[in-house]
């Protein structure tokens, strides 16, 4: 990446530098959005939201206009960027992109406070995403105020936790490991972090219980990277969301309150991730994040359609206090009796702020409203321009800081009947993002750079927000908290598990269990299957040495209370598959659109899997197939081994169905490389992302007839690779040289083998067989 930062105030000043992958020179900080009295170790802007959670700051002593260019121009740093920095300890972390095609990467940037120099970087690869039009880095770092460790999602959910030099500790790639889906906006939001926990959520379709598609919430302990939860709080997802959780204390429980894709508004008690209550507020995602006022309610807005009426849009405040019954499973359904107020604004993606009493919120018609929020009434209204799209403004000093998606930039004094326009100015690049301030120094992030604005003569000393604990009252043992209580294994492999006992609030009573461990098939389970594993002692679990490949559940008891682990056992290299092993019991029902056709289920522990293939017989074998009952389902990216493979060959037979006209496509993953026969078009391709990596060759081939498909990627010393692939049918010798070789700068330097098939219009199938993936030769 070339990266270059310029001080405004003097002669341009410019730095270049390349970051092939990562060149750590000093330290990043941290983060915890509700602290306690105690002094913090790291001090700063440590979450999009800021230290209130709502987008406001204590600071005062802030700039009023800005000269671009001039002495408040304190320094720019020139890289595209679509969400927001953050500021820890004299340092400015910031979330952008850089190049072009094949080369696009996202980088996360270390930077001087004072300065905008670079310290350090570390670069993502976009792979097997959705995403387009370069909708990237729509989010945030976030920093860990106790550690000094830095956590953000990339695009395609690669959920990294950095220490303070840029050195990883941690990462999980979600699409691989948790079945995370993408979309083509890109949006990803920033994580918070509570106590031990870093949460964030996505939209997975896993296995098992996990393996319908939903926003979930992932918490991982934040030195360790181990999940410790995850929850299904919500129904069917609409779209993606990018709402940040917001945190508060109800009924002597940590809760979070954050928007989904599916519409809703949930509560989630943070400690267990057990669902609380949730309110179906509308028929698409809710993007903005919430606001938490007096503990009593949640104001929330969004611009997709009412459930209960023919309006777009809503805002609206919503009064908490619900929970599941003793001995029942939550969420708790709220009704539209527990809306206190509601006004008919629209708002897709920009969140309000809270100031006091007063909501201020940009409407997608470029409206600043104020709102009381106790009553909702609506106290003035401001036009700024003719639309707003992300971004969110900042309040701090007695002003609102506005950025628009045009690019103008607000400075706004606040009244108590509107508002006084102190400057506009036009920044370089359209502004997504919200503003972040600290030590008196405002930062913006534009589609073109990163800007520092700033008062060089007047500064107030910054002051850490202080929130009073309060007190929490423990009771017994009633469940087990088994961490991780999803683990992946190799045949052979071990993990050890921790199992805490928690009170009915979550709470931890006692740190060392050893509970009595048991084999466990939910009775709401349609796949009745065990893993290939057992325990030993010490809570240790131990997959059989010629275990096969085999998914299922285990049940810790101790006295009344239990907890379960969900295990998948999936070979290490070489392995493979022909399905004949699978017996063909289940029958499609008569509402089905292939009613009467035999199948079994796909292997259990492949990922995005179930319901996109199933296994027949046809012509005396058993081949996967790619179901068609399903719009949304028409394609299907299946990972069928371990994230962190590499370095391997995967060959499979292949065939489509269809006509002259119309044709379906089939292929495999190979390190996060799609390598696919491309039906209508007649073609051989290597792609990744459309956008980043997709070449091809004519290769003519034919409906109901097998080929060959033979991949591999070779990763030289400097990072850069080859991708090599060919195809041939199946009865005929295999070609001596590859069909096909596309080079990549930046290669993907690992992935999860998996398959690939695609049916437009769910018209017609393709088929797989005889899978094989070893080491390369």
């Amino acid at each position: 990446m070339l990266a270059r930062a310029s001080i405004q105030h003097s002669p341009m000043n410019t730095q270049h530098m390349q970051f092939p992958h990562l060149k750590p020179l000093v330290a990043c900080t941290a983060f915890l959005l509700v602290l306690s009295m105690q002094a913090a170790s790291v001090k700063g802007w440590l979450h999009w939201r800021g230290p209130h959670q709502n987008g406001t700051s204590d600071e005062i002593n802030l700039i009023e206009d800005i000269e671009l260019g001039g002495k408040n121009h304190l320094w720019s740093f020139e890289m595209p960027g679509r969400g927001e920095a953050v500021i820890a300890d004299g340092r400015v972390y910031a979330w952008g992109y850089e190049g072009t095609g094949p080369d696009l990467r996202e980088y996360l940037t270390c930077l001087e406070e004072s300065t905008g120099k670079v310290i350090w970087q570390y670069g993502f690869n976009d792979f097997l995403s959705d995403t387009v039009y370069n909708r990237y880095t729509v989010g945030a770092v976030t920093v860990d105020e106790e550690t000094g460790n830095v956590y953000l999602m990339s695009t395609v959910g690669e959920m990294t936790c950095f220490d303070r030099d840029g050195k990883l500790l941690w990462q999980h790639s979600m699409m691989e490991r948790f079945g995370m889906l993408t979309f083509p906006n890109g949006r990803r939001g920033a994580a918070v972090i509570d106590g031990d926990l870093v949460i964030h959520h996505c939209i997975t379709s896993y296995w098992g219980a996990q393996g319908p598609a939903r926003d979930r919430f992932f918490a991982f302990n934040k030195r360790t990277g181990d999940l410790v939860w995850s929850s299904t709080p919500g129904t069917p997802p609409k779209d993606s969301s990018f709402s940040s959780p917001v945190l508060g204390y109800y009924n002597n429980k940590r809760v979070l309150y954050a928007g989904t894709g599916c519409g809703n508004l949930v509560a989630v008690n943070t400690r267990t991730g057990d669902p609380l209550w949730r309110y179906h507020f509308s028929y698409g995602g809710v993007n903005s994040s919430l606001l938490l006022h007096d503990n009593n309610k949640i104001i929330a807005i969004h611009g997709k359609e009412n459930l209960d009426s023919s309006e777009v849009g809503r805002m609206a405040a919503i009064k908490i206090g619900a929970e599941p019954l003793k001995g029942e499973s939550g969420p708790v359904v709220l009704t539209k009796e527990q809306e206190l107020w509601r006004l008919p604004h629209v708002m897709f993606t920009s969140s309000p702020v809270l100031v006091e009493d007063k909501v201020y919120q940009v409407t997608h018609t470029g409206e600043l409203i104020c709102v009381d929020a106790n009553s909702g009434k609506e106290l003035w209204h401001h036009k700024l321009e003719n639309g707003q799209l992300h971004a969110s403004p900042l309040y701090a000093d007695g002003k609102l800081y506005v950025p628009m998606g045009n690019g103008n930039f607000y400075i706004l004094r606040l009244k108590n009947d509107g508002v006084d326009v102190l400057d506009k100015v036009k920044l370089a690049g359209g502004c997504l993002g919200a503003p972040t301030v600290w030590n008196g120094k405002i930062y913006v992030h534009s589609m073109e750079k990163l800007y520092c604005f700033g008062n060089t003569e007047k500064r107030a000393k910054p002051l850490m927000a202080k929130t009073i604990k309060p007190k929490i009252s423990k009771g017994e043992v009633v469940k087990l908290q088994v961490v991780p209580p999803d683990v992946l294994l190799a045949p052979g492999d071990n993990a050890r598990v921790r199992v805490t006992g928690l009170d009915k609030d979550g709470w931890v009573v006692d740190r060392r269990v050893r509970p009595d461990w048991d084999s466990f098939i939910p009775p709401t389970a349609k796949v009745k299957s065990k893993a290939d594993a057992s325990f030993t002692r010490g809570n240790r679990i131990r997959a059989d040495k010629e275990g096969s490949t085999s998914a299922g559940a285990f049940k810790g008891t101790d006295g009344d209370a239990s907890g379960i682990l969900r295990a998948r056992i999936l070979p290490g290299l070489p392995f493979k598959e022909d399905f004949e092993s699978f017996t063909i019991n289940e029958t499609y029902p008569s509402s089905h659109r292939e009613a009467g056709v035999n199948y079994a289920y796909p292997p259990l522990p492949w990922i995005g899997a179930r319901f996109k293939w199933d296994i027949r017989d046809m012509e005396s074998n058993k081949v996967l197939v790619k179901t068609l009952d399903n719009v949304l389902f028409q394609r299907a990216t299946s990972f069928i081994g371990h994230p962190d493979s590499s370095n391997y060959t995967l060959e499979v037979d292949v065939m489509t169905d269809g006509n002259r006209r119309m044709k379906s496509n089939v292929g495999v993953i190979n390190q996060r490389y799609v390598i696919a026969l491309i039906g209508n078009w007649q073609e051989l391709e290597i792609s990744s992302n459309h956008d980043r990596i997709k070449v091809s060759v004519p290769f003519k081939w034919s409906t109901k007839k097998w080929y060959r498909i033979k991949s591999r990627v070779d990763i030289d010393g400097d990072g850069s690779g080859v991708v090599r692939a060919k195809a041939w049918p199946r009865d005929e010798a295999e070609p001596e040289k590859w069909t096909l070789e596309v080079p990549h700068k930046v290669a993907h330097p690992k992935g999860a083998p998996g398959l690939y098939g695609f049916s437009p219009q769910t018209r017609y199938s393709v088929y797989v067989d005889n899978v094989s993936v070893y080491p390369n030769e």
